[in-house]
Parts: C-alpha cells; structure tokens; sequence
C-alpha cells in the first residue's frame, strides 16, 4: 500500500491517524519501510536522506549493525524478566562515569518519564511545591510541564492542553531562555521552587544556543537560592559529545535526564544525580518510581552497543561538527535567514538573526519554511517537518550525503 492508503486506512483507526502528533504531515504523512544508514525507503518507493533520525536517537543511523549484533544477542536469551539484570549495573557504571554529576542513576522507558520522575524527586527531596521551567522548554507530555509560554518577563503557568488541570499547571513557573536577570527575579519572589529545570540548549525550538556565561550564570543563581537545577539533555545527552552539553559548557547540575541517543535507537530514559538526591529514590526513599520496563534489556543491550561506539571513535563528533560547519558555510550569502549549528545539531531559521529564545523564534516565517520543507523532501532530503525541530546528522551520513544536503539547501533557498 502507498502512504495515501495507509493514511486513509489509518486516519479511522487513530486519532490523527498517527501515534504522536510531530509525524503528522498535510495532506497525509510518508510512510517508512526500511531504513540503513543515512537512509530510508518510504512506502511511495523514495530513498530519502535522514536528517530528522526519529527526531534525534539515532546517532550511529538506521540499524547500525553492532546495535543489530547486540539486540540480536540478547534476543536470544529473552527481552523481558521483570528481574534485575547484569546489564543494568554495567549501563550505570558508564554513564556515572561520563557524567560526574551523576553520582546515582535510574533506567527508565522514556525520556518524558526521565523528566517526571526527576521533578518528582525534586520536589521530594526539597519539600518544596513549584518548579521553573523555560518558555519554549520541552520536557515531554505531562502535565507540570505542559504549561504555555507567555508573554510576560516571568509567567506562571497556564494548561497547555485540555486534560491538565489549571491547580497543577499553576505550581509551574516560566522565565525567558538567556535571561538569567528573570531567572533571578522569579527566585527572589517565589520562595517554594524544588527546581529549575532547562535544556541547556534548546533542542525542540532550534536549537537555540546559550549565550556565553548564561548556563553558569543559572547555575549560580540556583545555588544561592538552594534550588535544584535539573538539565535536561534527553536530546543533548551524548549527541554533543561523551557528557553531553554540561561536560561541553563545564556545568554540574544537580539532576540530569537522558534518553534517545542512550538506546540506540530503542525506547528508553534516565534520570540521575547527587547521591542524596537519588537516595529518594522507591525502594530506597519516600519517592516512589517504577515501571514495568524499566532497565529493558533489549534497550540496555543496544544502548551500552551504542556507548561502547562512541567511546571507541572520539573523532566521530568531530567529524560531525564539521559536517553541520560544511552545511553552513555552503548556503548562499543573500538569503533571508539564520542557519544555526552545534555539532550534529543544525537548524535554518526563516528568520533574519538566530534567535535567542523561543519567542524570537515563534517570530519565524512558518509559511515560507512549509515551502522549503517541501523543496527540501522533493530533493530527496528529509528534516524534521517543522521550523520548530532540530536536524540531526549521523555517524554514518557520508561526505557525499553532506554534499547532497547542501545542494539541496542552495537550491530551496536561492
């Protein structure tokens, strides 16, 4: 069946007809078939460039074949006990040790459960009701965090959905990207806040970068206020490097969420931190956490495949920043845009400077990035279909496909 088929077949059976509303594409979204490499085939017949990557999990590509090997290992022992396994203890040592703030770590399914359960620490560590979070900040679909950016130099928190309630969205507060100045303010006046809890570089608007000194600037203000601050790198975790965007701007946060790149490819998330925050943690502490899946095997097997990878080849992120740096520099010099990068993290803005927060980004031309996105997919390029995603690049993308990237990108712009 063709992807209008499929659609059409779908559409009836599922809201949207998708199973998450970032895959939903007007008039009908492609279906994929296969995917390796740099590349995927759509149910239409398309070979197309990979540059969304699941929306960035897939550092090493599609079915890298040490992951393969992996899940294919531990397939044949089962994917499922419900006990503990030797994978667990093995996978926490790694990220422990390349993430120093980590002290403790737990494994589970999702890099939205990851944020959840570490704001649900948060607040039982400190006894404290509110949490600050970005305007634009992303921290998956639940309901502290699904809260409106506003218009307000800080804003409290108003429901972003219909199903959460207006009593918890209000213990939910807002302050502007690189603007520690408000940061400081809504500390200063609200005095129940657990936690702070930001991506250090937005990745789900962008990404949009931290100007110099802000994240240590946060992370001062937090202190003197004895406010948690959480980074949230679910995106940012290994894709910027071994420890993420903290060991690359030289921040030690208090908790840390991880997911995507951390299973290869298969769900899972984590969340860690001081030893006394984590000692909270069920069955240790008051704080209760669990979940079927947690520490899946499966994901644990790709995910330590994958960390063994990148320990193995440091120079692939350099490769990879000199990719996104080749993409940039290949665009035209008249053009009514920003491009915006940060290693394999890339993103052109229809906007004339790169924006510094989420409502410099809102200010955007959506229409005129529809258009491109289109041009962009007929050249057999595929991105994020959004000015408000991240691209990505792999390990595996070529210098050939970073040349096909770019063409395409001159073509759609000129």
């Amino acid at each position: 069946m063709k992807s209008s088929e499929l659609y059409a077949l779908a559409a009836k059976l599922m809201p949207g007809g998708v199973s998450s509303p970032v895959r939903a594409i007007r008039p009908y979204p492609f279906y994929t078939l296969a995917g390796k490499g740099s590349r995927i085939k759509t149910a239409d017949g398309q070979y197309l460039i990979d540059c969304c990557l699941a929306y960035g999990p897939l550092l090493l590509g599609h079915a890298h074949p040490e992951i393969r090997a992996a899940i294919t290992a531990q397939l044949g022992n089962g994917w499922l006990y419900g006990t503990p396994t030797p994978l667990e203890p093995e996978m926490a040592g790694v990220v422990t040790g390349d993430h120093p703030s980590m002290e403790m770590v737990r494994f589970v399914s999702t890099g939205g459960e990851a944020t959840m359960s570490a704001l649900r620490a948060a607040r039982g560590f400190t006894g404290k009701s509110d949490i600050v979070k970005v305007e634009g900040g992303f921290h998956g679909a639940h309901d502290a965090v699904l809260v409106k950016a506003g218009s307000g130099a800080t804003t409290l928190g108003v429901p972003d959905s219909a199903g959460v309630l207006p009593d918890l969205a209000r213990h939910t507060l807002q302050v502007p990207y690189n603007d520690p100045e408000a940061l400081e303010g809504i500390l200063a006046k609200h005095r129940d806040v657990a936690a702070f809890i930001l991506e250090p570089v937005l990745g789900n608007i962008g990404p949009v970068l931290p100007e110099k000194g802000y994240l240590a600037e946060v992370r001062s203000i937090t202190k003197a206020h004895d406010v948690l601050l959480i980074f949230d790198e679910v995106i940012t975790g290994y894709r910027l490097g071994i420890g993420g965007a903290q060991a690359l701007y030289g921040i030690r946060p208090d908790l840390t969420t991880l997911g995507k790149v951390l299973g290869g490819g298969l769900p899972i998330g984590a969340f860690g931190g001081r030893r006394e925050i984590m000692a909270c943690i069920a069955p240790s502490g008051p704080v209760y956490q669990a979940g079927t899946f947690s520490g899946n095997p499966l994901s644990l097997a790709a995910g330590a495949a994958t960390l063994k990878y990148l320990h193995g080849l440091p120079e692939a992120y350099r490769r990879l920043d000199e990719m996104s740096r080749a993409i940039g520099e290949s665009l035209p010099r008249e053009r009514r845009g920003s491009f915006v990068r940060l290693g394999s993290m890339f993103k052109y803005f229809f906007r004339a400077n790169p924006p510094r927060d989420y409502r410099q980004a809102k200010e955007s031309d959506t229409g005129a990035f529809g258009e491109f996105w289109k041009g962009m997919l007929a050249r057999g390029i595929f991105l994020p279909p959004s000015q408000f995603e991240t691209n990505f690049l792999s390990v595996v993308h070529t210098d050939e496909d970073t040349t096909a990237i770019s063409e395409a990108y001159r073509a759609c712009l000129s």
